[in-house]
């Protein structure tokens, strides 16, 4: 698996990792346990040395699943979790908790489900904001100090809540969804990222599915799944003009005998050698499919027919609640 470094932290990691949520939050049906230790362990076996989890995945259960499987070959590979959601009965209107107290005694707990002694990426989920900034990164800043923490990252904040966090404690990464089909981030985010030294780790690289083409506009998704509630999947006409993403890729991968899939990876590992793409799965052709993006090479003139075809998602991202959170 090739290497990548994230930003200018020397943080190294596989060009590709893996995204554990869905192992036992958000799509459904998951698979026993033992399944999802077996997956974890395959991607180490393939070369996958990132491995992305949060607190609020489960709750807690995707962070001790991720560090029982991960507990033999902890020293292989770079752990990332997420602080931030108001767990603990802190009746948080926003439903945010980045209380220094809070992070500090929500990371002893991510420690003990994680069965380590440190976690290699820290970031906040979301943007608290009823908590300074500074604040945040302070806390964390004692948590590296103490040994805790090794990398300090941001999940959906924006340019100016990365600059000032960066300049009380250096941000090593931030998280956010970016894809063919939800550019956004290019307009300030990756700029600043670039600007500053710091890496990306795009979730969602394949639009939730649908990027892989196996989406269509009958396709049911099960009763809990987290795309019953996502715009781009409940309205029709929606995720009828999305499909214009997939022809695309298709055209594109049956030139290189690859998969929409592996397209849409292909692409976002052509941006900048600092993007790390998290794709999830719960199957390992599926995971190996992912990890042979890596040596699917677009040609410019492949790269310049995407960017010409201007093609624009229809439908919102998320509902209102959940948006409020992004920091924009």
């Amino acid at each position: 698996m090739d290497k990548r470094t994230l930003g200018t932290s020397g943080l190294g990691v596989s060009a590709i990792g893996l995204g554990c949520m869905g192992l036992s939050q958000a799509f459904p049906p998951f698979p026993p346990k033992e399944d999802g230790i077996r997956l974890i362990r395959q991607a180490v076996e393939r070369g996958v040395t990132l491995f992305d989890t949060a607190q609020v995945y489960g709750p807690l259960t995707n962070e001790e699943l991720v560090g029982e499987a991960l507990e033999p070959v902890r020293d292989q590979v770079v752990i990332a979790t997420k602080f931030g959601f108001d767990l603990f009965g802190g009746g948080r209107e926003s439903g945010l908790d980045s209380r220094p107290d809070t992070i500090r005694s929500s990371v002893e707990g991510s420690l003990q489900r994680l069965r380590t002694d440190r976690i290699d990426l820290l970031y906040q989920h979301r943007v608290d904001p009823d908590v300074p900034i500074e604040e945040v990164a302070g806390a964390v800043k004692e948590l590296i100090d103490d040994g805790k923490v090794k990398h300090f990252g941001l999940s959906e904040a924006g340019a100016q809540t990365i600059r000032r966090a960066h300049a009380v404690q250096p941000v090593t990464a931030l998280q956010s969804e970016y894809s063919l089909w939800w550019r956004e981030p290019e307009e300030q985010i990756i700029p600043a990222l670039e600007e500053l030294g710091i890496g990306f780790v795009p979730f969602s690289p394949l639009g939730k599915g649908f990027l892989t083409g196996t989406i269509d506009q009958t396709t049911q998704f099960a009763s809990g799944d987290f795309r019953n509630t996502v715009p781009r999947f409940t309205d029709a006409e929606a995720r009828k003009a999305n499909l214009a993403f997939v022809e695309l890729l298709k055209e594109i991968a049956a030139d290189k005998e690859a998969t929409p899939a592996q397209v849409a990876l292909a692409w976002l590992l052509a941006q900048k050698p600092w993007i790390v793409p998290i794709p999830g799965t719960t199957k390992l052709h599926r995971l190996e499919q992912n990890l042979a993006a890596v040596n699917v090479e677009l040609t410019a003139d492949e790269l310049r027919k995407i960017e010409e075809a201007q093609i624009q998602a229809r439908g919102e991202r998320y509902q209102p609640r959940q948006q409020q959170m992004i920091d924009r």
